[in-house]
């Protein structure tokens, strides 16, 4: 016997399956979009789809811009102050911190002579020639000593003391902050001296002298030797 089926109830089923496709088409399309912004955004992407429907590419010259503030974009202003700095700072790292204090030769070293003891080394030069501050430091004594004619005491930039002796004059004063190269006196030969030269020596505290040379070479600086 024929099986017949109420028009409404297939009308009814008809119409479920027309709109199960409707939402499929349109997930389609709204998936379809979203994979063409992702495309869009990376040129290098490759579209993949989820469907057959077929998805455009994004374009290939596609690019993010990138949003430069204006402030930005203007000409930055370095106040001078700060090129001062810089520069200054520039100079001062250049600088040397340890100089010779004199150009002429090494005459005399540390240690015992003519039956007593050397406590310094000797630089022998000219009479008035400029003698420089062998470190950064602080003048502590400058005039009149006993044996040196007239000396000047500094102390150097590490703690350590610095003689200068036999000089012709002085140039600086106790007090008074110098750097290294900084003239101090004139090469003399004041006190118990045989001629113009420049006495050096290194005291770590009072009465303690050490050998220059060693103290020199741990900083950079080689005078050389003692001449014939």
């Amino acid at each position: 016997m024929p099986v017949t089926v109420p028009l409404s109830r297939g009308l009814r089923k008809a119409s479920r399956y027309r709109s199960a496709a409707t939402r499929a088409v349109a997930v389609s399309a709204v998936v379809g979009a979203s994979l063409s912004a992702l495309a869009a955004a990376d040129p290098n992407a490759e579209a993949q789809p989820s469907n057959p429907v077929a998805i455009a590419a994004a374009p290939h010259d596609a690019r993010f811009t990138a949003f430069t503030p204006y402030e930005a974009q203007m000409p930055q202003f370095v106040p001078p102050e700060v090129t001062d700095f810089l520069r200054n700072l520039g100079i001062e790292q250049a600088r040397p911190k340890t100089v010779r204090p004199v150009a002429g030769p090494l005459t005399s070293g540390f240690g015992a002579r003519w039956g007593a003891m050397h406590a310094g080394i000797d630089f022998g030069d000219g009479l008035g020639t400029p003698i420089r501050a062998v470190t950064d430091g602080t003048v502590l004594e400058a005039g009149p000593a006993s044996g040196f004619g007239l000396w000047v005491r500094i102390q150097q930039d590490d703690g350590t003391i610095g003689v200068y002796g036999h000089m012709q004059d002085i140039l600086v004063q106790p007090g008074q902050q110098v750097r290294a190269g900084d003239e101090i006196a004139t090469v003399g030969s004041r006190g118990y001296s045989t001629g113009p030269h420049l006495h050096y020596e290194v005291h770590t505290s009072p009465g303690v002298q050490i050998d220059p040379l060693p103290w020199l070479a741990g900083r950079g600086m080689d005078v050389g030797t003692v001449s014939d």
